[in-house]
């Protein structure tokens, strides 16, 4: 009996059965983007805003993961609330090119088959991480851009919206901004202190919602391990203020804004997407990994801390294994960042100077 025990889980290795079970280690982590966030340049209230949709999100992410569902979708449901925020590059919110348009990247991958889907450059689609899963799923394709993008995701049903609804004043007014000394933004221009001056000293509107964080990296992300021990990885952006030809970062870019993969880890990644791009910062965490045999922590500090620094690559990255072990180093002011645990365990971070727990 015990022989045809075993030769049933040889054949059947994937099924519940035999599958090892991941409930104790079920693990959701996001970000919210790397730069120059202090605390000198964040009233309470602004401080607030963010923790509050941060915590939505992890939230969110955690209630598909508590519920039995796949690592894939709490990626999808917590980088949804923070694509309908304004107060992230993402989505709502999305920062302004050049020609005054905003062009939305995203891209997903599973770690359990290493299937991935991306999309660059679309205008129309409400949620480009759900247009970024329907890529991998319902075709033979990695990536599309553009009108083709913006096509497919209208075909395959998801919500198409006119290119306005993305538009926030906050925004606009940084790609005004950065047309003046003709610079391309990274997410937004900084704003001096003295711009806030006359800010009442409770609530906010909507042209308070890009802060003073100065050089920020607004691009979301989420990593996440689901009870089946299976790792997905996913990451959201709005680009670059002030973006012209095309642009495009890493955040659609498989391997170097988003990576994940069972037998290593899970990453999503934020910041100057051109020093991601050539470092193929989320790859080569994994390849460190599995080739090194390095920790995720390990793995993570080499690349963003080292690697990174020495070419002059500033931002951060999220990362997971399947133990459920966790990795967010940044070697910028701060990183808006969050964990959440099976076990109940959950935090969020903004500043440098916050250790987790």
């Amino acid at each position: 009996m015990k022989l045809l025990y075993t030769f049933a889980c040889i054949l059947f290795l994937s099924n519940s059965i035999c599958a090892q079970d991941f409930s104790d280690k079920i693990t959701l982590v996001i970000h919210g983007g790397a730069g120059t966030i202090t605390r000198a340049n964040m009233t309470a209230e602004q401080e607030k805003a963010y923790r509050s949709v941060l915590n939505n999100a992890l939230q969110q992410g955690y209630k598909v993961l508590q519920g039995g569902g796949t690592s894939l979708k709490a990626v999808e449901a917590a980088i949804m609330v923070m694509e309908d925020s304004p107060l992230f590059n993402a989505g709502k919110g999305a920062v302004f090119t050049n020609e005054g348009k905003n062009e939305l990247d995203a891209s997903v991958m599973d770690g359990s088959n290493l299937k991935a889907g991306a999309i660059a450059g679309v205008t129309t689609i409400k949620n480009p991480i759900r247009a970024a899963i329907a890529v991998m799923d319902k075709s033979p394709h990695v990536m599309m851009t553009g009108k083709g993008a913006d096509l497919f995701a209208k075909e395959q049903g998801l919500e198409i919206v006119d290119p306005s609804y993305f538009y926030t004043e906050a925004r606009y007014k940084a790609l005004l901004k950065a047309k003046e000394s003709e610079k391309v933004e990274l997410d937004h221009t900084e704003h001096p202190k003295k711009d806030f001056k006359d800010k009442p000293k409770t609530g906010y509107n909507d042209n308070d919602l890009i802060f003073t964080e100065g050089k920020k990296f607004g691009t979301v992300g989420c990593v996440s391990l689901d009870k089946f021990g299976n790792l997905a990885a996913g990451t959201s952006t709005g680009g670059m203020t002030n973006k012209r030809y095309g642009r495009v970062g890493d955040a659609p870019i498989i391997g170097a804004g988003t990576y994940a993969n069972n037998a290593t880890c899970a990453v999503s990644a934020t910041g100057h997407g051109e020093y991601f791009i050539r470092s193929v910062v989320a790859y080569d965490i994994s390849a460190l990994m599995e080739y090194k045999g390095l920790s995720l922590q390990n793995a993570a500090d080499e690349v963003v801390m080292k690697k990174l620094v020495t070419i002059g690559g500033e931002g951060g990255i999220i990362a997971l294994d399947r133990n459920g072990n966790i990795a967010m180093p940044f070697n910028s002011e701060g990183m808006y960042r969050g964990y959440i645990r099976g076990n109940g365990d959950s935090q969020i971070m903004i500043y440098k100077d916050e250790a987790r727990k």
